[in-house]
């Protein structure tokens, strides 16, 4: 995964990270997993989602796949850049894939590694933030919830 080199990207990566953040708490004050994504074109945001499968009990609405149906449909995703709080698995992974987006920022990859090679064999370009509160908002629900982590990740 590589890393941001300027101050300035990391400044916007912070700022847009900082949303994907606030729809993890969404998720969590709804008693859901508290992993946050939006989608950015041009610097605004035009999808945003946090992880809702418990709350539907559906095992399919994770946060980047709740992100994407916001935004609804776009003529192109190239010119997009998808922000998550935690790496993307392997079936956000294939989403990104399948609509082409380039770039994923994710706020950690410690807690879940994710899919990094998957996104890396189709040629998109990963920064990890690797930001402290990302890691701590998760870690405080898998020490509570451990078997709705378990679930979610297919352990």
């Amino acid at each position: 995964m590589t890393q941001t080199h300027t101050a300035d990207e990391r400044t916007a990566h912070r700022q847009l990270m900082a949303e994907a953040i606030a729809e993890a708490r969404l998720g969590l004050a709804e008693g859901g997993i508290p992993i946050g994504s939006v989608l950015v074109r041009d610097g605004r945001i035009i999808g945003r989602g946090h992880n809702r499968r418990v709350q539907r009990g559906d095992p399919m609405a994770h946060a980047e796949i709740d992100c994407l149906q916001s935004a609804g449909r776009q003529r192109t995703y190239r010119d997009t850049v998808l922000y998550s709080t935690l790496a993307p698995c392997y079936l956000c992974s294939g989403a990104v894939v399948q609509f082409g987006i380039p770039r994923v920022v994710i706020g950690e990859s410690r807690t879940f590694p994710g899919a990094p090679d998957l996104l890396a064999q189709h040629g998109v370009r990963v920064v990890d933030l690797d930001l402290p509160e990302c890691r701590d908002l998760l870690a405080g629900f898998i020490a509570t919830h451990p078997d709705v982590w378990g679930e979610d990740i297919g352990a």
